[in-house]
């Protein structure tokens, strides 16, 4: 494509090339959910003062009272760096918003007790309010994203250098994002061989028309996918175009090896890129072991009665125990028991023999996946089960037992050992999990390369947010019921 018809294009979809609109969206975004944290804490001790018949304690509708303190939210989110949010990990995000809420409500609690030397119904409001704050805005932006991403609004206009493998790798991830974040709109290469365009979008061959565009065009941001150019001619591309570009950022050789956490180090002018696999420090895995426990003596109170009439359900459904236990391979590759509501008929097994012995179609099926899409072993109340993953909460005896985590790689069994070939013993180098980013990210629908790369990304970038994060997600995609089965 010439510069000319790519000008015309360009002008023809793309009004603003700032991120100030996406930043007074989030800004506003934000103020909407803190005050629904306000209101939540406030109803909460309402409630709580109903329930023990005093009907004065705290007036409900006062929290709009405090609206004046919601300017210190955004700045302290501001501090935090969650403005403009372009492009931000969700497990960033989470961290964020988590020590604002901690340091905001801190702040105006401590004020009011100095102020009126008590701990009144006030204070415990905001506490609550405190504790809700992050997941609220969490899914208040979540749905700010959807919104934009619906009306076309959700992107920031971005020029990726390099029409190769990885040229073409970040522009897919840049196109199927549902986030806001930047949106490829012209690919520049020196090699004719690519072709004028890629999934719609333009390539020019030249690399040097950085600040034409810039001129042009007004755009900021520019990608740079080009690992194996020689470093002279990167020198050179480097100096004369992509520094016509406000913002840039530079695709090494390294893109697979996926870490949020990772910084850069200078070795006397040698760049480096440092990464710690927090897994293996003590400290960490006390951390996450304390954080499963405390979730699942929490969150047991409210699962206990689903427990109750699932296992009710199951008796009554087929004959046979309410749990089924398999053999699974943990930590190191150590096999355990894992427990599961049993889903299927008795004799399972030997069915599940005749029925691949019979159907070539089937015994692929079982060897890509290990399971079956349409399986007439499964009972009814067991579709269910499977469906929205609802058949792996007695795997919270495991967790509770130390088999487990909370979050962590599939646990799997010896069939599937060779799928991860060579990546086997890194990936259980921790403990698997009920839930992890392959859960949330397709669950049955990811094949064993995907699941390699969603296990690595996870290693590589262990926090207690990203885990916080991956349990905040999980209940959304189970009642969905996407790829699950």
């Amino acid at each position: 494509m010439t510069m000319p018809v790519f000008d015309e294009w360009f002008r023809k979809r793309y009004s603003r090339t700032s991120s100030s609109f996406i930043t007074s969206a989030m800004i506003i975004t934000d103020f909407m959910g803190v005050m629904a944290s306000f209101g939540l804490g406030f109803f909460i001790v309402k409630i709580y003062y109903i329930m023990i018949n005093d009907w004065g304690g705290i007036n409900f509708k006062s929290f709009v009272t405090y609206w004046p303190y919601l300017p210190i939210f955004i700045i302290v989110f501001l501090i935090m760096r969650l403005y403009p949010g372009v492009s931000l990990a969700p497990a960033r995000e989470l961290r964020g918003f988590s020590l604002g809420s901690l340091l905001a409500h801190g702040g105006i609690i401590t004020s009011r007790i100095i102020e009126s030397d008590t701990w009144d119904s006030i204070s415990v409001a905001f506490f609550f309010s405190a504790i809700f704050l992050p997941f609220i805005l969490m899914t208040a932006r979540d749905i700010m994203h959807f919104i934009l991403h619906k009306m076309g609004l959700r992107t920031i206009p971005a020029v990726i250098y390099g029409a190769n493998e990885t040229g073409k790798k970040v522009v897919d991830q840049l196109l199927k994002s549902t986030r806001v974040g930047y949106d490829p709109v012209l690919i520049l290469d020196d090699n004719p061989e690519y072709g004028d365009e890629y999934k719609g979008i333009p390539i020019i061959h030249d690399t040097m028309i950085g600040p034409e565009l810039v001129e042009k065009h007004n755009l900021k941001m520019a990608i740079v996918a080009m690992p194996n150019l020689s470093q002279s001619k990167m020198s050179k591309m480097m100096n004369f175009s992509v520094s016509a570009f406000r913002y840039n950022v530079f695709i090494p050789e390294l893109f697979n090896v996926s870490n949020i956490f990772m910084s850069v180090r200078d070795f006397d002018g040698i760049l480096g890129l440092a990464a710690a696999n927090k897994l293996k420090i003590k400290w960490n895995l006390i951390i996450k072991r304390l954080l499963d426990v405390i979730i699942i003596c929490v969150g047991g109170i409210f699962l206990l009665p689903f427990v109750l009439i699932f296992a009710l359900l199951i008796k009554l459904s087929s004959p046979g125990p309410i749990l089924f236990k398999q053999k699974r391979l943990g930590l190191g590759g150590k096999p355990f028991m894992a427990y599961k509501f049993r889903s299927m008929i008795m004799d399972a097994d030997k069915l599940l023999e005749e029925l691949l012995l019979s159907d070539p179609e089937l015994m692929k099926e079982w060897e890509m996946k290990h399971k079956l899409k349409n399986d007439p072993r499964i009972t009814k109340i067991g579709q269910f089960l499977r469906r929205t993953s609802l058949d792996e909460i007695p795997q919270l005896i495991n967790v509770l037992k130390g088999d487990m985590s909370l979050v962590g790689p599939r646990p799997i069994v010896d069939e599937e050992v060779k799928k991860y070939g060579e990546n086997f013993k890194r990936i259980f180098s921790t403990k698997p999990g009920l839930t992890g980013l392959w859960q949330i990210s397709g669950r049955s629908d990811t094949n064993y390369s995907e699941r390699i790369t969603y296990d690595t990304y996870y290693l590589q970038s262990w926090s207690v947010w990203l885990d916080l994060w991956i349990m905040y997600r999980t209940p959304r995609i189970i009642f969905r019921g996407n790829g699950a089965y």
